[in-house]
């Protein structure tokens, strides 16, 4: 038996413009994903995915080696194109292999179980930490496979591999990391995380962003001295200044109003989106009325700050 394990993550600076080169801060999370491999006597790979709640709401049965679906079962509350779920999984296993040529070649039988330890609607990396798993098990880069599946910067490949927060940055478009331990802001007592209610796609705000006629490079060096300025912040009323400075130079881009001014005029704090705007968790700086505040308006899930970050 093998097991593997990737943390989830979330982007507090950078968002979009990561893409273009611009470092940006993320944070690994509390949360992320199990995956165990154990063998089994059929000449098959049978797939289960399962919640934070231990509900199965994936199955796949493959054929070995050839990787070719059989069958595939899903929960009775799966949302989107069941059959797509499906090929997303064989296409990660094949890209996998192209990687490393002998994975599930001559192989027994296996049985894979994997399992989130979050809700799989808030946005903490379902994808990337399955993504992380598979190149672990198959002993391949993470993110090679990140680029030759989903794409994207691969920030969250970056949160699922380290254990501290870190800064990110594509230089040249190849992956660069660098963990800063020293980001533990004296004031995280009063930092929370609100789930927005659904789950983002990130693709709308991504393809508001490819058609912005600004000078990418230009904002993409605002970013990077805002990211060295978190990193380096000590006192919250700086913070929240950084975070409003933030959201004004992200709006005009993805053509979206600030949170705050969408949803929460009338907060007494400071609010940031992270990473795709308009869903997963937000950050919001507060005190103790801050779960009540939210809960108020409908947003149940408040997470200290202490209680999500690594």
């Amino acid at each position: 038996m093998a097991s593997f394990y990737s943390n989830g993550k979330l982007l507090i600076t950078g968002e979009y413009l990561v893409l273009d080169g611009a470092k940006s801060l993320a944070v690994p999370t509390k949360y992320g994903q199990n995956l165990v491999v154990s063998s089994i006597p059929e000449k098959e790979l049978v797939w289960e995915s399962y919640t934070h709640k231990n509900e199965r709401w994936l199955q796949v049965v493959f054929d070995l080696p050839r990787l070719r679906i059989i069958s595939a079962t899903f929960g009775a509350n799966q949302e989107g194109s069941n059959d797509l779920l499906a090929e997303n999984l064989q296409n990660i296993l094949f890209k996998a292999r192209e990687l490393n040529p002998t994975f599930l070649k001559n192989q027994e039988g296996l049985y894979v179980k994997s399992e989130l330890t979050f809700a799989r609607n808030w946005g903490l990396g379902s994808s990337s930490t399955l993504i992380n798993n598979v190149a672990q098990w198959a002993q391949v880069d993470a993110f090679r496979l990140q680029f030759n599946t989903f794409g994207g910067s691969a920030y969250d490949i970056a949160c699922a591999q380290h254990n501290t927060p870190i800064t990110y940055q594509l230089q040249e478009k190849k992956p660069s990391a660098k963990e800063i331990p020293e980001f533990n802001p004296s004031f995280k007592e009063q930092l929370f995380f609100v789930h927005l209610n659904k789950k983002q796609n990130s693709r709308e705000g991504i393809t508001h962003y490819k058609k912005y006629q600004g000078n990418i490079s230009v904002l993409s060096d605002k970013i990077s001295e805002l990211t060295e300025a978190f990193v380096t912040c000590s006192e919250l009323g700086h913070f929240e200044k950084l975070l409003i400075e933030h959201e004004k130079l992200i709006a005009p881009i993805i053509q979206q109003k600030p949170v705050q001014m969408d949803l929460f005029s009338d907060y007494f704090g400071q609010t940031k989106s992270l990473g795709a705007w308009g869903g997963d968790f937000i950050l919001a700086t507060g005190n103790e009325d801050t779960p009540r505040y939210f809960q108020n308006k409908g947003f149940s899930t408040v997470i200290k700050y202490q209680d999500m970050i690594l």
